[in-house]
């Protein structure tokens, strides 16, 4: 509850009537998400499974590379009791397990141990998809004849084929991942028999724009009930967590950091990233990565990010999808720390739609070069530019009802929040928003609606330090005044987050 204490003091009661106050104190989470989510705790065990391998230099060696654990594991997972753990353990000074794609099943929990690594193969045939009419030879490969453009041009019918996951659940209910050990993707592993890996087959084909076959860490489809806990996820070959058509996922401490050896590249991998779900929580987590720490992709709704940790990505983003909507969610208590964007909302018209009732607060960053983003000009880039690209299309973003309270920068950065025209203006409520050193000509405002609310204090009178009432089509609301009373307010333009900064864990 970090960042939670040093701003209660100071919390006014302002902005979208529908958000649920963060309440409770201990292990109770309580926000957007409907839902009253407690820490989870870990079932008894089904079955142990001890290790059979050693790890060299935290990796496999190269010995081991084919030593294959999946049908043992995956027997173990299905015959398990609903409500019991599959156990991988540590023994006799092993302590890796190594497998292809996994089945989660409903009710049952895969537990694994601190101390303990599940890898994932580097032969890209494993995860390869098949059934009828499933094109073969895909998997961690180049597509070819994929238009080298962005925005994308309608395209012929799909190739049906790719990768499956590492782990997956499908059309199963209240599985879980759980334990102090570690699931690590090797996105930066040279495929067995091919002279690339996952990470820079991803970025050869990036200038292009070209549509690459890639596998995920874990993907969730209709998994209500689905839960992280304490789990350690490393070096996806692409995003780490997707969960689509979902109601009720709780992700809980867990440590997400890739690339786990800095000096490496690791594009397009995403932390967590729900789509079409609904009543989700990330409470207590902390994401290093290669790319969104959180994107919120299309149709969700209901979810609370509650007391996190990002360091390394493109910060707390919603989009670039949001054509189906994303409404009624709370980000309280987010520290950070040398992402490239803060707030990010990012769409523009080929894929927009209408995002509302949001509400970010008590947030704390530096070194973050984008500290506020809310824009309709997206063009596939890691931060936003500031001008309309002048995209066609009939999917328009439309932004409503975004309370922004208690969010400092202790660095300056730019700001970006913008509607795209007098038709689809953009509305946000600004109380105490705070870029420290930010100058005029890092304000960037379009077709906007902004209401700043004033304070009987030095800590921003109008709702924040820098001027909104330039760029086109701006219209300022001046909200109520929030006298201090007796109480000192503890923030102010200079060391406004004190020590809520620390390492990554």
């Amino acid at each position: 509850m970090f960042l939670r204490r040093k701003f209660e003091q100071v919390w006014v009661a302002v902005g979208v009537a529908a958000v649920l106050s963060f309440a409770g104190t201990g292990t109770t989470a309580w926000g957007q998400d409907t839902r009253v989510v407690v820490e989870p705790k870990v079932p008894a065990a089904c079955v142990q499974l001890e290790a059979p391998l050693k790890t060299v230099g935290d990796k496999v060696a190269e010995a081991d590379e084919r030593k294959l654990d999946t049908v043992r594991i995956q027997k173990a997972l299905d015959t398990c009791k609903p409500g019991m753990a599959v156990e991988l353990k540590g023994a006799a000074g092993k302590d890796a397990f190594l497998t292809g794609p996994l089945e989660l099943r409903s009710g049952v929990t895969l537990l694994i141990d601190s101390g303990v690594t599940l890898f994932g193969s580097r032969d890209a045939a494993v995860y390869e998809m098949t059934g009828p009419d499933m094109t073969l030879g895909l998997c961690g490969t180049i597509a070819k004849a994929v238009p080298a453009v962005f925005p994308a041009p309608p395209r012929a019918a799909a190739v049906k084929g790719g990768c499956r996951p590492l782990i997956a659940a499908t059309n199963v209910k209240d599985a879980a991942i759980m334990g102090g050990g570690v699931i690590d993707g090797r996105g930066y592993a040279t495929f067995l028999g091919k002279g690339y890996s996952w990470w820079q087959m991803a970025r050869k084909a990036e200038p292009k724009n070209e549509k690459y076959y890639s596998s995920r860490l874990i993907v969730a489809n209709k998994a209500d009930g689905l839960i992280l806990y304490g789990i350690t996820l490393h070096n996806s070959p692409n995003f780490h967590v997707s969960v689509n058509g979902t109601n009720g996922f709780t992700a809980w401490g867990v440590h997400l950091l890739t690339p786990t050896d800095k000096a490496m590249d690791a594009r397009n991998t995403d932390g967590i990233d729900p789509g079409s779900s609904t009543n989700i929580t990330v409470a207590h987590s902390w994401i290093d990565n290669g790319d969104d720490n959180i994107a919120i992709k299309t149709g969700v709704s209901h979810m609370s990010v509650l007391d996190n940790h990002f360091y390394s990505g493109h910060g707390m983003s919603i989009g670039s999808e949001t054509y189906s909507g994303q409404s009624f969610l709370l980000v309280d208590g987010l520290t950070e720390d040398h992402t490239t964007s803060g707030i990010r909302i990012k769409s523009n018209v080929t894929r927009g739609g209408l995002v509302h009732d949001l509400v970010y607060r008590n947030i704390c960053m530096r070194g973050v070069a984008n500290p506020i983003a809310i824009s309709p000009y997206y063009t596939n880039q890691s931060t936003e530019g500031f001008v309309d690209p002048g995209y066609k299309g009939e999917k328009i973003p439309d932004y409503k009802r975004i309370l922004l309270q208690n969010v400092f920068s202790e660095t300056p950065g730019d700001v970006l929040i913008a509607g795209l025209d007098d038709a689809h203006r953009t509305e946000v409520t600004l109380d105490r928003v705070i870029v420290k050193g930010i100058k005029p000509e890092q304000v960037h405002l379009a077709f906007l609606d902004v209401t700043t609310i004033s304070h009987g204090d030095n800590s921003g009178a109008k709702g924040t330090n820098f001027d909104v009432s330039q760029g086109q089509s701006v219209k300022v609301i001046q909200g109520g005044y929030q006298p201090v009373g007796n109480k000192r307010l503890i923030m102010d333009y200079g060391g406004m987050c004190g020590d809520v900064f620390v390492p990554m864990r």
